[in-house]
């Protein structure tokens, strides 16, 4: 069973974001990282590119898959997670520790339109 935490932002293609004030900490789900397996790369953007809810943003490429990153929100990169440069498994220790890029929100709105953590168990059948 996967971990599920109460409080985040899930979106379908499995990305969360935890949101601090105008923040949002962007990764993928514990469940995207169990069914990728193994993660050996991160692709992600620069600090300072902008993010569109729903739009691509980078890539997570395991032994068996490489999956496409969709930000769950609008905003700019204000941090990239460079821990998982040189160790990209981490996401595989916690995906929720673990996140990917920090956003500034351009509009926190957008997390309206994202699924709770109730709503993401359904989702993927738990």
């Amino acid at each position: 069973m996967s971990k599920i935490i109460d409080g985040l932002y899930y979106c379908e293609s499995h990305e969360y974001v935890r949101v601090d004030g105008e923040f949002g900490y962007i990764g993928i789900t514990d469940y995207a990282q169990h069914e990728l397996g193994n993660v050996v790369y991160v692709d992600m953007p620069e600090v300072d590119d902008e993010v569109t809810a729903g739009e691509e943003f980078g890539a997570v490429e395991s032994v068996k898959a490489a999956s496409d990153l969709n930000s769950p929100v609008s905003g700019t990169v204000v941090e990239v997670n460079e821990a998982l440069e040189d160790e990209p498994g981490l996401i595989n220790k916690d995906a929720f520790e673990n996140w990917i890029i920090k956003v500034q929100m351009s509009d926190a709105s957008e997390l309206e339109g994202l699924m709770d953590a109730a709503a993401y168990k359904a989702f993927i059948g738990e």
